[in-house]
């Protein structure tokens, strides 16, 4: 389908040149006279882009205009035309939301090249948010324990303001959802979430990935790229193990968080930009400066504000309400019904997770998968999760480990398959086990097992 375009201008022999022009480059057109017919329209035809003129009498002028539809239609891309607008003029549009300011006369390269740059920021940022979807980034930060509320609040005061956040944590803690909890509640949240996977670009890339490039910029640049600054202006950049950039992509990196300017590979002009960075690691940035690794003038620019996520092991109550949110997502996949019981929850809590919450989705969903009924229980959970350090159940390798800790680990273990049988019935797992209640609870206690609530799994 061809790209719709959008052309809103006081003048019709403008719109018919311009018109003429796009339609004979493969693009669809829609035309209105003045701002009212502009908001009318876009909701009409859903452009894919708009060239707004600034100068309109008889209704909202362009700057008007243009406030209005990014409130209505924000994704859609917005071209300003004008021959007499002022830098004053230019830097309202550009804080309003306009792609470009584009000068009249217009000239046919200026207009398609301008807006093919558009829609292409348009697409990918399009392709972005559908990605980050699939990936569950949206996902709500689950948990009851102490730490997570203390982690929501210091999100909540932290989001509406526009300080830089360095979020520490191990791997698979959720260093991402918290980013994106950040932006989903600033004043930023209409606009795009661009993440960099920092450890993932070689270096000889970082440039392009980070800040773009012109066509023939050098060998293989057969395409112009825009950069992941530029895809999240007027939004929030998320730089996922910072700690892993090479000492001059940290130099260049420092340079456009003091200036806000990024230069595209290749490119003549600078480009202004309005980004929000949140950066994430699991390395000691501190110890990584003092050791020449990481720049000490970079960490003071990022870390204005620490948020540290504690590791799984640290909060074994969260581990119930995120074994139910991850079933809960198994079973739109899986098609069929899925619970953990009482007893299976019970040991995923004694583990000690060392790949954090990942570990533990990953966890979930492959005995959400191999579960023969709906149900899985401890004797699941078992076959596939070690205790206390001792070898998983289908393990017949030796491994070294304290006795007490097999010992602790074969009893959770024993005590969890009970109540799995016994359905969460304490009474009923202690006569399964030829012990009595209250020595049932000690020995739970003593071992860091909660007693099942009711309705529990």
């Amino acid at each position: 389908m061809s790209p719709r375009i959008l052309l809103v201008d006081d003048e019709t022999n403008i719109r018919k040149m311009v018109g003429a022009l796009l339609e004979s480059e493969g693009f669809e057109t829609a035309e209105a006279a003045n701002g009212g017919a502009a908001l009318a329209a876009v909701e009409r035809a859903a452009p894919d882009a708009v060239l707004l003129d600034l100068m309109m009498p008889g209704g909202p002028d362009g700057l008007a205009t243009l406030e209005q539809l990014k409130r209505l239609a924000p994704d859609v891309p917005v071209v300003m035309m004008s021959g007499k607008a002022s830098l004053t003029d230019a830097v309202r549009a550009t804080k309003l939301g306009a792609f470009q300011f584009l000068e009249k006369p217009l000239t046919p390269e200026g207009v398609l090249t301008t807006l093919r740059a558009a829609l292409e920021l348009s697409r990918t940022r399009a392709e972005n948010r559908r990605l980050h979807e699939a990936l569950g980034h949206a996902d709500p930060l689950v948990g009851v324990s102490g730490a997570m509320q203390d982690l929501r609040d210091l999100i909540a005061r932290v989001a509406p303001t526009e300080v830089r956040v360095l979020i520490t944590g191990e791997s698979g803690t959720g260093k991402e959802l918290v980013a994106s909890a950040i932006h989903r509640q600033s004043t930023r949240a209409g606009r795009p979430f661009v993440c960099v996977n920092s450890a993932a670009i070689p270096k000889d890339l970082v440039e392009s990935e980070m800040f773009g490039h012109e066509r023939g910029a050098f060998t293989g640049a057969t395409e112009r790229r825009v950069g992941r600054f530029e895809l999240a202006d007027g939004g929030t950049l998320f730089l996922d193990e910072v700690g892993d950039l090479g000492l001059e992509a940290q130099a260049k990196l420092l340079r456009v968080l003091e200036s806000g300017v990024i230069e595209r590979l290749g490119g003549e002009k600078p480009i202004m930009v309005d980004v929000r960075v949140i950066a994430a690691t699991n390395k000691d940035l501190g110890k990584a400066s003092q050791q020449g690794q990481f720049r000490e003038d970079l960490l003071f620019r990022l870390n204005v504000l620490p948020i540290r996520i504690p590791p799984l092991r640290e909060r074994a109550d969260d581990v119930a309400p995120l074994v139910q949110h991850f079933a809960t997502r198994q079973v739109a996949r899986l098609g069929r019904p899925v619970r953990f019981d009482a007893g299976a929850v019970q040991l995923l809590a004694a583990y000690a997770w060392p790949g954090n919450v990942r570990e533990l989705a990953n966890i979930v969903e492959r005995l959400a998968i191999l579960a023969t009924g709906d149900t899985v229980t401890a004797d699941d959970v078992a076959r596939v999760v070690p205790q206390d350090g001792a070898p998983a159940a289908t393990s017949e390798a030796w491994s070294d480990v304290a006795l007490s800790e097999a010992l602790d680990g074969f009893e959770r273990t024993l005590i969890a398959r009970a109540l799995s049988a016994a359905r969460g019935n304490v009474a009923e797992a202690a006569r399964r086990l030829a012990t009595d209640r209250a020595n049932l609870y000690r020995r739970m206690r003593r071992l860091g097992l909660e007693p099942p609530r009711t309705g529990a799994g």
